[in-house]
């Protein structure tokens, strides 16, 4: 393969090099931020040799090359573009730039919490190691084994406000490590932690006619997110006006005590209610809506996939974890997901074109893996009622999850990785899910066969 004539072939089908304003790639795709996105001639940019897909979505331009293709292609296309190879902060600024308030609000969300995943998921998975120690009496709840790891599970949760404030003060433009003072200061060992203690009673001071509870905000989300973008905003206006000479000195001190005070008199408390209220819809919703809820959420989850606004669930996510321990969204999304791949698997049944097998297969299967962007983009849309098919296996499958209850104890895995966090719930919430997983992939082969699909109709 050729990734310099590659290079030379993608410029001129992208509106030549004016049009291009960023770019960069990820594991599988060339993602490029464009002046404008109609010059980017997409059916003739996937006649090129190694292109398995492209489309335009969340404020960029993505082109799937696959593992191990991309980087290559990146290179290449660097050089002959005449482009110099910029940071992945720029380019986020650049994609942000292009988007709806509505979209850059969710890439805003997405960014700051798609960094801690790892964090959660770890403690996800030990939490269920911890839950299947206990059951199974593997050992006893007072040795050190099972205090240890009931140590290393819970950790995450109690200092989320100090993960949250660090990769939060980052998006909003502030210091980081500021943003973690202040998580610091919401999980301050002088205030009462409720995780764990919720019928435990708060003492209060009295102070400039404020009563403040001495509760602290370990495992919560929406009063850290607030209380770092007031302490960004506070920090840049400081910098705006206090000398160069004196802002490494005095920038932080009065960052830390206007926001601090700022944060325990009113963000921290306006904080927890509007936390508390977003998890009092979704689980009024959720038990009173039942199935239904899961067949209309999983039915129209990719449709909110396509906007990018999908991005910005993992912030409700976090937050029911925090307040309920489990996330039961998560198990929906999963389902349209999955959906999605087996529609990808019917087209590659179905097809005849040698290149759409190519595209199809793979694709499907990273679906299975979590990632969609590929079959969603590359294959199902583009034919339109594969995608279609899609929405009704993620329907049917969401609505199963739903009625038969199935959770997960983090956020961040869907598909076949997803196992890892649902399995720790019990043996039953993990058939419910294996069965959910298969109504979903097989409802959407079926459907796109029903639905009569044809290459023809790209």
């Amino acid at each position: 393969m050729n990734y310099e004539h590659i290079a030379k072939q993608l410029i001129p089908l992208l509106g030549g090099k004016e049009n291009i304003i960023s770019v960069t790639h990820c594991a599988t795709r060339l993602r490029l931020v464009l002046k404008d996105d109609k010059k980017a001639e997409a059916k003739d940019i996937e006649n090129i040799e190694g292109v398995k897909g492209a489309f335009s979505s969340s404020g960029q331009f993505q082109i799937i090359f696959g593992t191990g293709v991309v980087n290559k292609v990146y290179e290449a296309f660097v050089r002959e573009a005449g482009i110099q190879q910029g940071d992945a902060d720029a380019h986020q600024e650049a994609i942000k730039q292009k988007m709806n308030p509505l979209a850059r609000f969710a890439k805003t969300l997405s960014n700051i919490f798609v960094p801690i995943i790892p964090a959660i998921v770890a403690s996800g998975l030990l939490m269920g190691l911890l839950g299947m120690m206990k059951a199974f009496k593997w050992v006893a709840a007072d040795s050190p084994l099972y205090i240890l790891l009931d140590m290393f599970s819970s950790a995450a949760f109690i200092i989320l406000p100090i993960l949250i404030g660090f990769s939060a003060a980052k998006e909003f433009g502030g210091t980081p490590f500021l943003g973690a003072v202040i998580g610091g200061i919401m999980t301050h060992p002088a205030l009462l932690n409720p995780w764990g203690l919720a019928e435990a009673k708060p003492k209060y001071m009295h102070f400039l006619g404020f009563d403040i509870a001495m509760v602290g905000y370990q495992g919560t989300v929406v009063p850290i997110l607030l209380a770092t973008y007031v302490m960004s905003k506070v920090e840049r206006g400081l910098r705006k006006v206090v000398p160069h000479a004196v802002s490494l000195l005095v920038v932080p001190f009065v960052t830390v005590i206007l926001t601090g005070f700022i944060t325990i008199l009113a963000i921290g408390p306006l904080g927890n209610l509007l936390g508390d209220g977003i998890t009092k819809v979704l689980n009024f919703v959720y038990h009173y809506g039942g199935a239904l809820a899961g067949l209309i959420f999983g039915g129209l989850y990719s449709m909110i996939v396509i906007t990018g606004v999908h991005h910005s669930f993992h912030a409700i996510e976090a937050n029911l974890l925090a307040k309920l321990g489990v996330n039961y969204l998560l198990p929906i999304w999963s389902m349209a997901n999955v959906a999605q791949g087996g529609a990808g698997l019917a087209v590659f049944v179905k097809s005849k074109r040698t290149k759409t097998k190519e595209i199809a297969l793979p694709a499907a299967l990273s679906a299975f893996l979590g990632i969609t962007e590929p079959v969603i983009f590359g294959v199902n849309l583009k034919y339109r009622k594969p995608f279609i098919a899609a929405a009704i296996g993620g329907a049917l499958g969401g609505a199963y999850v739903v009625f038969t209850n199935v959770v997960a104890n983090a956020y961040g895995l869907t598909g076949i990785p997803m196992i890892a966090i649902v399995a720790p719930e019990g043996l039953t919430n993990l058939m419910h899910y294996l069965i959910g997983f298969a109504i979903a992939v097989v409802s959407a082969f079926v459907a796109t066969f029903l639905l009569k699909f044809r290459e023809e109709e790209e």
